[in-house]
């Protein structure tokens, strides 16, 4: 799908979906508590795959986890607790996404199609390293409670994107599960069981990022369906935009990259983005997409190894951009779109729908002119 998009600026308000992250984490509780009840579940892609995902570990199956990294990453643990072996594919960029993690504790074999795990999960001691991805923690947390010992995560490294832990460990909580901080990691204890409960999904702090930074140039868009106390980690670009921060640490919110990117391109001076190398590993190799579009709307960004640095423009012209495939990006370049000086035609736009599938429906509700392109 190719939109081409109109400038002009939004306003009203938007009720933002139900957090992606925090539905993975409900989603699987609720099936290993036989009976708990999610409400306000996210619907997604993403979301969809899980939920496939968690049928195919009772009945049999292939494992297709679409494009979903914290489905592949949260279920490989848990399907080694209830099968003896499981195979699981993706779609996308998935299967280039790093594993390596894993393959200590298991019987691990990539192919082209995907991965074949093999071999029961048993209690002990995991080490992990904390500076590839927090979903390797996710993942044992969920499946180590049913073990029938104790276990430990151990960290090699320090923990990036600490809030998605947290998150992990909120919903552990409201079902039961008991997990006990250690010195590098956590204990676990075994022979748990996950107790029922109705639990309900809070709006999406990545998804109302978007709209943030819309009203940080000149939109006015109110976010309903948010809590005010919310945990999530991409709460933080409240602050950002409140305090002016000028290098952005994202190594706890690297999903913010993209919304963040549109931001500092309309900033006066110099921003910069730091900490985000593993932007590289996510649906599209964030940092490069980002830096290609908007430089092709006339943005001045320079790419780093593992940031960016943003000189601030007055405008961004229009133009035929891609959105590499990435919801992010695409999402992120609708909303530089509003403040461009002509239409902005976005390629493959349709992938919003991995985390946001109302995110351009959301967008002409406010105002947003676009037309589809066939």
């Amino acid at each position: 799908m190719t939109l081409a998009i109109q400038p002009g600026l939004l306003r009203g308000e938007v009720t933002v979906p139900p957090s992606k992250s925090l539905s993975h984490r409900a989603l699987i509780a609720s099936f290993l508590s036989n009976g708990g009840v999610v409400e306000n579940l996210a619907e997604n892609d993403d979301i969809a795959a899980t939920r496939d995902c968690l049928d195919g570990i009772k009945t049999g199956g292939v494992l297709n986890c679409r494009e979903s990294g914290s489905t592949m990453r949260f279920l490989i643990p848990l399907a080694l607790v209830f099968r003896e072996e499981a195979f699981f594919i993706g779609s996308g960029r998935l299967l280039e996404r790093p594993m390596e993690p894993y393959a200590r504790f298991f019987d691990m074999r990539r192919s082209e199609d995907g991965f074949a795990v093999r071999g029961k999960l048993k209690p002990g001691r995991f080490p992990l390293p904390g500076n590839v991805s927090s979903q390797f923690v996710t993942g044992l947390l969920f499946a180590l409670p049913l073990l029938d010992g104790e276990s430990e995560i151990t960290l090699t490294s320090p923990l990036e994107s600490k809030p998605y832990v947290d998150l992990t460990l909120q919903a552990l909580t409201a079902f039961g599960v008991r997990i006990d901080a250690a010195p590098d990691g956590w204990a676990v204890p075994g022979r748990q069981a996950y107790r029922p409960c109705r639990y309900t999904v809070e709006g999406d702090e990545s998804a109302a990022a978007f709209w943030r930074v819309a009203n940080a140039l000149g939109s006015e868009v109110t976010c309903a369906g948010l809590n005010p106390n919310s945990i999530q980690g991409d709460r933080v670009m409240t602050d950002i935009i409140r305090d002016g921060v000028r290098v952005i640490d994202v190594r706890e919110c690297p999903d913010l990259v993209p919304a963040l990117a549109v931001l500092c391109c309309f900033r006066d001076g110099e921003s910069r983005i730091v900490n985000a190398g593993r932007l590289r590993i996510k649906e599209s190799d964030r940092l490069s997409a980002v830096t290609l579009e908007l430089n092709r709307l006339g943005a001045r960004i320079a790419e780093l190894p593992d940031g960016l640095v943003i000189q601030g423009v007055q405008t961004l012209n229009g133009g035929s951009i891609s959105s590499h495939n990435d919801h992010r990006i695409a999402m992120a370049l609708a909303i530089a779109a509003t403040r461009c000086g002509g239409a902005v035609t976005i390629r493959g736009a349709e992938c919003a729908g991995k985390s946001y599938p109302g995110f351009f429906e959301d967008f002409r509700a406010l105002g947003g002119l676009y037309e589809y392109i066939r």
